[in-house]
């Protein structure tokens, strides 16, 4: 394999059927990989993204510290297990979704594509293609790579495609190959076509492609109409061969797929925030701890140094205590347990697929069922306060009807209260076609040349590709529903478009077939704003024929057209304000002359490599003066269903919606009184129209002023965003008249200025409705990032094409509708379906719901542990601050991911504290998620205050009613606060919970069910034969203890939950016997046992260790059995204490 040096390519050099030419700069080949692993690079890379998580570090450096003896206070498997399990689940996932990622590359490498080789074609799998290689395409075939078109079974080298894998527009799209090479269908002369073609380097413009093509001394420019792009099908056209120019991962559709910017909600945020809060709370508790193992070591610890030394590591009282702090962080660290990140990925996984289920949410008509393609952003879903949304095709249909028209000066209206036009005099009109004004057909029978131009360029100056399935049969591709409305309504009045070539296009003209030369195609984009075709009629004169938008066309108008300008605006701004979408049309003739010297430049333009579309741009613009006016065009797109009920729910939610909308400032503005959101009651509906950056702050500043009520705003306040109360969502609820404000594009560039920015916010958050017009796809983008830059506030984008993309991507949440755009905008969101009404649901029901839940889940997840983990703090008081631990260790492995699993996990996916019509029937109720009522800082601290509380009183009163006989029997201590710990918990979320069903049922007391038969299994004669009478009545006392506390102080209609008051903590506690685990273990003095020399028998055991840290017992049973054998060989009372103290638990404090 030949080693290539590592260089940036700047421009691209292929020759065709040189493969020792290609080979030396060492192009990519047509192998792709798009999966991350390998079989032996999975482990160490999955391991090292895994850990890439803040969470997974944290539990591998409490597993390291618990490998270390002298700290280590727990076995290594409590964390071990759940921290395995989670990389375990996590390592499948990828696996996984690696598996098949490496079965699609596997099936697209293996392709079988026809390359040309040594004089005939060979079947090669795509992985083998490479640049500079001819290969041959068939009908239906996908494109291999990106290849230049040389020739095709079509006449003039046409080719049809779909792209719908590049843009997922399922329209076809034409392609044409040079007339030079159109010819080189012979293999013969593919084998000997050596051109050469420079072009650009490898880049993500789909629609974009410069390069020159040289052969026989002569060069010949090439653009994207000459590229077939890899995953484009070839449709209808039999056969087509074409030359690799980039292969593999340097092909466009790959360069494509790059990451897209991951999103995080706002829980997610606070999450981390309280985390590192909880972890400083454990530090703290840890220091509170050592400091006091510290202080009992010195004081008391020192006098059983006769019997327990101290390890010779163990030099002093203080590092004594600094071991205690690290034993301490490893027995506290459940305060913040693994298994809270699995849960919350499980709950938001439970909730994507019940957007994916909600059968309210399908579209029938389309078969489109609503689509969740995130899992991590469903309970911001419940948090929206401003929509951004897109006009045509969001809110309207996108389906363009032809209505009315202006030619020459005259208005020719559709009136319904007449009869339907008869077009039975155009053999090929479209049956489903509707017009109701007689006039213009007579107008066209009687040979208007006006109206008969008019319908000629409506003819001509479009890119639709007609496909006629049979005779008379039309059928047209077009790329917008606007292009194929027009076309349509010329092809009903007469003019029809038959047939295109690459350089012709054949139309009927009232039944006459007549052919036109096509010479030029001045291209629409967003800046020109228009599209222009120049032709050669059969009379041999050159015309150009251009449309767009009516401020474009007006400014190269010819004086002469000035007062039918003047009359085609008034039309204009009648059809705009009835929400119709307008274009004008001009035309111009051209002198033979003329052309021939701006043809020259054209070519000479056409083949330069840098810069060409600026130097294209400025020939178009000099041919496009003195146009003459023709008239202008007014489409009709309606609403969607349920848009005007949709925008009035969500504005009830205070949902705030901004219309972002290329479409004229009138077009704009009347959709606006259709749905709703523009009303003739409202106080006032500022319009900002100027022109310069000075004319934009005045009438900002003026609209300001009218709002506020003030006589007078000072620019600092216009400028700066120090305005006392502006920023105060307080303030702008307190406005009680209600405005709107409407910007177009020009002056919108002006606002979007660091000058002006703040007042423009400033102004739109005061008003209830905000229309941007004549906006690009950039300037929605930067409107979107404005708002989520200065205001702490979720911000939705929605939009169903390629102009939305960068709005969706930009927003906090993306959603995409699958209209007649195509489906890039859906590739690009997060959620997807295909009605804008369908938004009420998602944001209301199950936006709503995924907040509710997930708030829910958080408070009681976080109250069950500080509860669970909190009772080894207490304890750390009555056992010499010795690091031992209440609970057995299987119980502090298996309390989160066995015992309380699943009863939380059901509260998560199923509880819901109103059902969705109710939801939908008070949109207010969405309120407190905009406001983060249900869970925020506040709500954490109450919630582990209330575990607190609950873990004192789990702790305090068994050690109260154990007092006189813990030392006999520490285990049923354990037992007894562990059972209660369970039963509480339990009973808490039966308390949290709001709708009840079969599952919860089911997992709540199933858990509790599992950890009695898993606490019977673990005992030897059962559990009720080995623990005392009375502990039933502790665990009864405890349970009613703590639910009492929970009852006394209830959640509030906000979900705060109060924890229990300092008084009764106090009540319960018994300071008489706050005194080490000694002192607690043995109250009748030590002289007995000191004396008897029972205590040696276990002596090496107990100098090995130090004070109060004792090895550990595997389990109950075999703690259980080794007490029966001590107690049957010894009678003595005092010897069976000092057999019992001497073995010592491990997961037990000494409390024998």
């Amino acid at each position: 394999m030949t080693m290539c040096p590592l260089y940036v390519e700047k421009e691209r050099h292929v020759k065709a059927n040189a493969w020792d030419y290609n080979a030396k700069f060492c192009y990519a080949d047509n192998h792709i990989k798009t999966s991350k692993y390998n079989i032996f690079t999975f482990l160490p890379i999955n391991l090292f993204e895994q850990f890439q998580r803040v969470a997974n570090g944290y539990f591998l450096v409490l597993l390291i510290l618990q490998l270390i003896p002298e700290i280590s206070s727990l076995s290594w498997f409590t964390t071990i297990v759940p921290l395995v399990l989670v990389l375990l689940v996590t390592a499948v996932k990828d696996a996984t979704d690696d598996y098949f990622r490496h079965k699609s590359d596997q099936q697209v490498n293996n392709r079988q594509s026809q390359v040309l080789i040594r004089g005939s074609l060979q079947n090669e799998k795509w992985m083998n293609v490479r640049v500079g290689d001819i290969i041959k395409l068939e009908n239906n075939q996908f494109v291999a790579a990106d290849i230049l078109l040389l020739c095709s079974s079509e006449p003039y080298g046409l080719c049809y495609i779909e792209t719908a894998e590049l843009d997922g527009e399922t329209n076809l799209k034409v392609r044409q190959a040079l007339t030079v090479t159109s010819d080189l269908g012979d293999i013969t002369k593919l084998m000997n076509f050596d051109g050469e073609v420079i072009c650009e380097p490898p880049n993500n413009k789909l629609d974009k492609f410069t390069g020159t093509l040289y052969w026989r001394d002569n060069k010949y420019p090439l653009d994207n109409d000459n590229m077939l792009l890899r995953g484009c099908v070839l449709r209808n056209t039999e056969w087509c061969f074409g030359m690799v120019i980039f292969a593999g991962l340097q092909t466009k559709l790959m360069q494509n797929c790059g990451r897209t910017t991951f999103k995080r909600t706002s829980i997610d945020k606070l999450m981390n925030t309280l985390v590192l809060w909880i972890f400083a709370f454990l530090i703290c508790m840890g220091v509170v701890l050592a400091i006091g193992n510290t202080v009992w070591e010195s004081w008391i610890g020192r006098n059983f140094q006769v019997f327990l030394p101290w390890d010779e590591s163990q030099r002093s009282a203080v590092f004594s205590g600094f071991l205690a702090f690290w034993s301490y962080i490893i027995i506290l660290n459940t305060v913040v347990p693994i298994s809270l990140y699995v849960s919350v990925e499980v709950l938001r996984l439970g909730h994507s697929y019940f957007i994916n289920w909600d059968r309210k949410m399908y579209h029938s008509q389309t078969d489109t069922a609503a689509e969740a393609r995130t899992t991590t952003l469903n309970e911001e879903l419940g948090q929206v306060e401003f929509i951004f949304s897109d006009k045509t095709g969001t809110l309207t249909q996108n389906i363009m009807v032809f209505r009315k028209c202006s030619i020459d000066g005259r208005t020719y209206e559709v009136s319904q209260k007449t009869a339907c036009v008869d077009f039975s005099f155009n053999p090929l009109c479209d049956r489903r076609f509707r017009f109701y004004d007689s006039t213009l057909v007579e107008a066209i029978k009687l040979e208007d040349p006006a109206v008969q131009e008019f319908f000629r360029l409506l003819a001509l100056c479009h890119t639709v590709m007609p496909e006629e399935k049979s005779e008379g049969h039309l059928v047209y591709q077009a790329q917008s529903p606007d292009e194929g409305a027009l076309v349509n309504a010329a092809r009903n009045f007469g003019f029809v478009f038959r047939a295109r070539t690459p350089e012709t296009i054949t139309l009927c003209e009232m039944g006459q077939a007549v052919t036109y030369q096509l010479l030029a195609i001045l291209d629409f984009n967003n800046v020109r704003k228009r599209m222009s075709v120049i032709v050669r009629n059969p009379q041999g004169q050159i015309k150009l024929y251009s449309k767009g938008a009516d401020t474009v066309i007006f400014d190269r108008l010819d004086p002469s057209s000035e007062d039918l300008m003047y009359t085609t605006s008034e039309h204009l701004s009648e059809f705009a304000g009835e929400g119709l979408r307008t274009l004008a049309l001009a035309y111009k003739d051209l002198d033979e002359d003329d052309f021939e010297i701006w043809m020259k430049k054209l070519l000479f333009a056409s083949t330069v490599i840098e810069n060409r579309e600026d130097q294209l741009g400025a020939l178009y613009e000099e041919i496009e003066q003195g146009l003459k006016l023709l008239g202008a065009t007014a489409i009709e797109d309606k609403l969607q269903e349920g848009v005007a009920e949709t925008i009035a729910c969500l504005n009830l939610a205070d949902i705030k919606i901004w219309v972002l909308t290329g479409d004229k400032l009138e077009t704009a503005m009347n959709i606006g009184y259709s749905c709703n959101m523009l009303r003739d009651d409202m106080n006032e509906v500022f319009v900002v129209s100027g022109h310069t950056l000075q004319e934009v702050q005045q009438q900002l500043r003026s609209a300001k002023e009218h709002i506020l009520g003030l006589s007078r705003v000072g620019s600092a306040g216009d400028v700066e965003k120090t305005d006392m109360f502006l920023h105060d969502s307080v303030f702008e609820e307190t406005i009680i008249a209600e405005y709107a404000l409407v910007i177009n594009g020009h002056s919108l560039a002006h606002a979007l200025e660091p000058l002006l920015e703040h007042i423009l916010l400033d102004v739109a958050c005061l008003c209830k409705t905000v229309i941007c017009c004549r906006v690009t796809p950039m300037q929605k983008a930067q409107v979107v990032e404005l708002v989520k830059r200065h205001k702490r506030a979720i911000t939705l984008a929605i939009g169903d094409g390629a102009n939305d993309v960068s709005m969706i991507k930009t927003a906090h949440i993306g959603v995409g509708i699958s209209g007649q755009e195509g489906t890039q905008a859906v590739l690009a969101s997060d959620y997807s379906f295909a009605q804008f009404r369908y938004l009420q649901r998602l944001l209301l029901v199950h936006g709503r719901w995924s907040y509710f839940r997930m708030c829910n889940f958080l408070c009681y997840f976080f109250y069950k542990n500080f509860a669970f983990t909190l009772v080894h703090f207490w304890y750390g008081f009555f056992c010499g601050f010795s690091a031992q631990t209440v609970y057995d260790q299987w119980f502090i492995t298996l309390f989160n991911i066995v015992y309380t699993s699943l009863p939380v996990l059901a509260m998560g996916l199923f509880d819901q504290d109103v059902d969705d019509r109710t939801s939908l029937r008070y949109p207010g109720l969405y309120k407190p998620g905009q406001q983060n009522l249900l869970f925020n800082k506040r709500l954490f601290f109450l919630c582990t205050l209330q575990g607190m509380g609950t873990s004192f009183l789990l702790f305090f009163i068994p050690y109260g009613a154990f007092s006189v006989m813990v030392k006999e029997d520490q285990q049923a201590f354990a037992v007894t606060i562990a059972t209660s710990l369970v039963i509480v918990v339990s009973v808490q979320i039966g308390l949290d919970k709001h709708y009840w069903t079969a599952v919860n049922h089911l997992f709540i007391w199933g858990s509790v069910t599992v950890y009695f038969a898993i606490l019977f299994a673990m005992q030897s004669n059962g559990m009720f034969g080995i623990l005392p009478s009375n502990f039933p009545f502790v665990v009864l006392l405890s349970c009613c203890s703590t639910t009492f506390t929970t009852l006394a102080f209830p959640p509030t209609a906000s979900r705060k939950r109060e924890g229990p008051q300092g008084q009764n903590l106090r009540r319960v506690r018994r300071t008489s016997s706050r005194r080490s685990a000694y002192a607690f273990s043995h109250q009748q003095g030590y002289g007995e046992l000191i004396t008897s020399g029972k205590n040696m028998r276990a002596s090496a055991v107990s100098s090995a260790h130090s004070p109060g840290r004792t090895p550990h017992s595997s389990n109950w049973i075999e703690n259980m059995l080794k007490r029966k054998n001590e107690v049957s060989c010894i009678s003595d009372e005092s010897g069976d204490r000092a057999k019992n103290r001497l073995p010592s638990s491990s997961t037990e404090p000494e409390l024998h």
